[in-house]
């Protein structure tokens, strides 16, 4: 069974993904650093489970363009 996101972790890391998507990388640590950036006002819990689920996006947007090109 795989995790849950709630509604806010996704529309956040889909926003965040789409304005800055040449700031985030397939690394956690960096995304972490990018997302508190960002967002000022969030909690560390919150701000893992953003970066988290960005680090997925940016994974699978990676195997898209390897399996594309």
């Amino acid at each position: 069974m795989g995790k849950v996101r709630t509604v806010l972790v996704k529309r956040l890391s889909r926003e965040l993904v789409e304005r800055y998507s040449d700031s985030f990388t397939t690394d956690f640590d960096q995304n972490k650093t990018v997302v508190d950036e960002l967002l000022t006002n969030t909690t560390k819990r919150l701000r893992n489970r953003i970066a988290g689920y960005i680090t997925r996006l940016m994974v699978l947007r990676q195997d898209e363009d390897v399996i594309i090109a």
